[in-house]
């Protein structure tokens, strides 16, 4: 008996060690954000303290919060007595804090605990992200789908890719569906949340999450990206018309939109424009369903018709619906120049439009296309005369060189023909001092001079008559 009573005894204390669990509660967060780990108890537990443990919990050491602590390092606690539940919040998140925790209540004799097991995700979402475009000032709704049983779980959307911060960013929720450029709604039959932003503007562009708020401490998240653009990518169209005549416009519109309602307008800006279409106007719309466009005709263009218009068939102005175009007018006048550069409508040959203000620029360009060509050709001409004067001047000089180099060698040869005349006088024994002259043409019969001989006997002049000779033979 007291062997059998020991034995009992000592698994008893044995007993007493193990801890009592009670359920498992499942909490998930992510990198860098918190998570809050919600732990119920039973009735008459109220005043107890409650704590927030690790997986090893074997002492003081282990504990890392209380209900008797406010904070301790990145922890934190709350004691709600009339849901019977404390929550444990665990801030900046990192993957080591993810593995076993356990909610402990403190009691005489055993403690009573629960097994919690926590999940860390990476900070940033999502593999797959759905892509809208739109455009200013228009507006654009974006579908979030959620799963069953998360009806009733509050509705988000934020900007950027970080689910830890995105709730507390968010730009509009479930509880206020009104603010300021968006608005949510929820079709719960359908299990989706739809999000309207109007009023788009460049800002607009960029990352957005929509987030339904999770059971467990993790929201589930689906993201879109939304790019908006620019009302410059608009059809636009430049004409221009002579006052007076006739001025034929054409606006394109999409198939679909054949049975709406076709406009005209007037101003600088599409939201701010006159309706030109009246019973009494001078505009007239032709629609032309067959080539998916309608005409408008002016006509009889007058000066103040000059300006922007705006023409399409959606009156909520979607972009490519709508054509912009810039008419010009212009008064005729005597000139065929400039006409032939404007193209106008039934304007005849031989007459010159008068640019009406502000439209001085383009008529100025058409007339430098002119004056440009003829002023290098005249430039070319006035090159080609001096190099031809040039060269004449340069022939000439060449000229007069030569015939002076002539002329020289000639009279060389006349010297030296002197010299042997001399030469030869001295040599004869008989021969009497005389002053001679005699006659020496050149080639061309432009130089001559004259040697006269002066008491010469017959063999003198035999002498001299032989020199003339030898000279004129050259």
């Amino acid at each position: 008996m007291w062997n059998l009573r020991n034995l009992l005894f000592t698994l008893c204390i044995a007993l007493s060690c193990v801890r009592r669990a009670a359920g498992l509660i499942h909490a998930s967060g992510y990198k860098g954000g918190e998570v809050k780990v919600s732990c119920p108890y039973g009735k008459g537990y109220e005043s107890y303290e409650k704590y927030l443990c690790n997986d090893a919990c074997k002492d003081d050491n282990d504990v890392l919060i209380k209900t008797t602590e406010a904070n301790k390092k990145k922890y934190s606690i709350h004691d709600d007595h009339q849901k019977r539940v404390f929550t444990a919040t665990i801030s900046d998140l990192s993957h080591t804090d993810a593995g076993k925790y356990w909610c402990g209540v403190t009691k005489n004799g055993n403690d009573l605990y629960t097994e919690v097991k926590l999940e860390v995700r990476r900070d940033t979402c999502c593999d797959q992200s759905t892509k809208y475009q739109s455009y200013e000032e228009s507006s654009v709704s974006i579908s979030c789908p959620y799963e069953s049983g998360y009806q009733n779980n509050l509705k988000y959307i934020c900007r950027g890719n970080q689910p830890p911060t995105c709730l507390e960013k968010a730009v509009i929720t479930s509880d206020n569906k009104q603010t300021g450029q968006f608005s949510l709604t929820d079709d719960e039959l359908s299990r989706k949340f739809t999000v309207t932003i109007t009023g788009l503007t460049r800002n607009n562009t960029g990352s957005y999450l929509c987030g339904v708020r999770g059971h467990t401490g993790l929201d589930v998240f689906s993201a879109f990206e939304l790019e908006v653009k620019e009302w410059c990518c608009v059809r636009s169209n430049k004409l221009s018309g002579i006052v007076g005549r006739p001025v034929t416009m054409q606006c394109p519109y999409p198939p679909l939109h054949s049975h709406n309602r076709k406009f005209l307008c007037k101003g600088e800006h599409r939201n701010n424009c006159t309706d030109m279409v009246t019973s009494k106007s001078r505009f007239t719309l032709q629609d032309e369903v067959s080539s998916s466009s309608f005409l408008v005709i002016i006509t009889e263009l007058r000066a103040e018709d000059a300006g922007t218009y705006w023409c399409g068939s959606d009156s909520q102005w979607t972009v490519a619906n709508y054509t912009k175009l810039q008419l010009s007018a212009f008064f005729p006048q005597q000139s065929s120049t400039v006409a032939a550069s404007i193209v106008t409508v039934g304007e005849p040959a031989g007459s010159q439009p008068t640019l009406i203000p502000g439209r001085l620029v383009k008529t100025l360009s058409h007339i430098v296309v002119f004056i440009v060509p003829a002023v290098l050709l005249t430039l070319t001409v006035a090159l080609v005369m001096v190099y031809k004067y040039r060269c004449k001047k340069v022939r000439g000089a060449e000229a007069n060189m030569s015939r002076n180099n002539i002329t020289a060698a000639k009279t060389d040869e006349a010297i030296a023909v002197a010299v042997i005349h001399e030469s030869q006088d001295v040599a004869g024994s008989k021969r009497k001092s005389s002053k001679m002259l005699c006659q020496h043409y050149d080639d061309g019969g432009d130089t001559q001079q004259d040697f006269v001989y002066q008491n010469f006997t017959p063999t003198d002049d035999i002498y001299c008559n032989d020199i003339y000779t030898k000279v004129n033979r050259r």
